[in-house]
């Protein structure tokens, strides 16, 4: 995982796999949201829900299907910041198992206050956790 400050390992479940005997498509994005949760709280006491006064909401996705996954894989997951804005950054990730590259992805991610329903810019302790341990 060349350029990724941050991995964890995932056991793929029974309730990842689909009908045709691999990992569904929708699983993946849990896979990858099970990652930024790793990453978000290897920053700090952070969480999806309190990046040190806002929340994070998420405007898109992109998932990129590389080799199959079955049950009971064990793989690795990444992630990675890749652009800080105001109040937006740029996740990216990558999953493999045993070093093959089996799905890869991005997410944009927006500091957002969810008692006002509007974004917010990212708070500045956290900025900065990002911005050193990722070295941008």
């Amino acid at each position: 995982m060349d350029n990724f400050r941050f991995t964890m390992p995932y056991l793929v479940r029974i309730a990842e796999i689909n009908y045709g005997g691999h990992v569904a498509n929708s699983a993946v994005l849990n896979i990858m949201q099970d990652g930024r949760i790793g990453y978000l709280a290897g920053l700090g006491p952070y969480s999806e829900l309190d990046l040190g006064g806002c929340g994070i909401i998420l405007p898109e996705a992109h998932v990129f299907f590389r080799a199959e996954m079955f049950l009971h894989d064990v793989l690795m997951v990444g992630v990675r910041c890749s652009e800080i804005k105001r109040s937006s950054f740029q996740l990216e990730y990558r999953i493999e198992r045993g070093g093959d590259l089996m799905a890869e992805g991005s997410t944009a991610v927006i500091c957002f206050n969810y008692q006002t329903r509007k974004p917010v810019r990212i708070p500045v302790p956290f900025r900065e956790n990002l911005v050193s341990f990722e070295n941008l």
